[in-house]
């Protein structure tokens, strides 16, 4: 369907998609005077796009000053959330391993910043929990320049034996990359020694790991005095491709936050404790940057 939409106005639009009741792949468009699409904003409207689990596709001008907006709806059962726990639910065959969190930019600009604000151009030793194809160590390595790059040891961790042979390939060029399948509850029984630098992505809150017992196990036993800690937290599901804002929570229809703040506050009280510096940031993904005090 499709209609004319003048004088349009945020309550308009949105009461406007409340009203529709639509099977996944299926499209709904509107037209908007060009006047109107300045005063809301392209923005507004990829925002009005994920609430209701859609994504917009290209805009168009059918006639002189007006432009015609679709929305497919999101397939919403094609998502890694829907998958049953496993090793390779995140594994070269599962749907999570085809996110590509580094091409968007509400990501990749807090994931630098975060890096940036622990330095991580002069931690020697770092180790990213939860590494998966290795495109955050990509994104480090594009940071730091091939020369820096090369000065320092990484080593990258998982529980998918599919993930580490796709990334041991990914940087098998690179000398200083190690990769190790393991389970993070275990890591005790593997001699990884300690870090400079702590990375985790999105790891951490995973069902089967207890939050508070693993991040301390983790700081007391693998980070280097003065080391410093970089953690992801999802506020996002990624559905049909799409990276959709607000994480859903256990038994709410909708997005709630109170797990992911409790999980922050813990680790922002914890690292303060032990004279950090800690800053959350971001959007899509909560980022908890803590670096010493000196």
């Amino acid at each position: 369907m499709s209609l004319l939409c003048e004088n349009a106005s945020a309550s308009v639009l949105l009461s406007f998609f409340e009203k529709q009741k639509l099977s996944e792949g299926e499209i709904v468009s509107f037209e908007l005077l060009e006047t109107d699409v300045e005063k809301i904003g392209y923005k507004a409207l990829v925002d009005l796009a994920q609430l209701f689990f859609m994504r917009l596709l290209t805009p168009r001008v059918d006639e002189e000053g007006v432009v015609l907006f679709r929305f497919e709806k999101l397939r919403q059962n094609n998502s890694f959330h829907h998958m049953q726990s496993s090793t390779e639910k995140y594994g070269v065959a599962s749907e999570f391993f085809r996110i590509e969190k580094t091409a968007q930019f509400s990501f990749l600009y807090h994931f630098q910043k975060a890096l940036e604000f622990v330095g991580v151009e002069k931690r020697e030793r770092v180790v990213n929990l939860g590494i998966n194809k290795g495109d955050e160590f990509g994104v480090i390595k594009g940071m730091l320049g091939d020369e820096l790059w090369s000065q320092k040891e990484f080593v990258g961790i998982d529980y998918s034996a599919s993930a580490i042979a796709y990334a041991k390939k990914e940087f098998a060029q690179d000398n200083n990359v190690a990769f190790l399948c393991a389970d993070i509850n275990k890591l005790h029984e593997y001699n990884v020694g300690r870090f400079d630098l702590l990375v985790s992505i999105g790891t951490l809150q995973s069902s089967n790991i207890e939050f508070n017992k693993t991040f301390m196990g983790l700081y007391q036993n693998h980070l280097e005095s003065g080391g410093a800690v970089v953690l992801g937290f999802p506020n996002c599901r990624w559905i049909d491709g799409e990276m959709i804002y607000g994480a859903k929570a256990p038994n709410y229809p909708f997005s709630e936050l109170s797990l992911v703040l409790k999980d922050i506050h813990f680790c922002k009280k914890y690292l303060q404790q032990k004279k950090y510096r800690v800053v959350i940031t971001g959007k899509d993904y909560l980022f908890l940057s803590a670096r010493k005090i000196v």
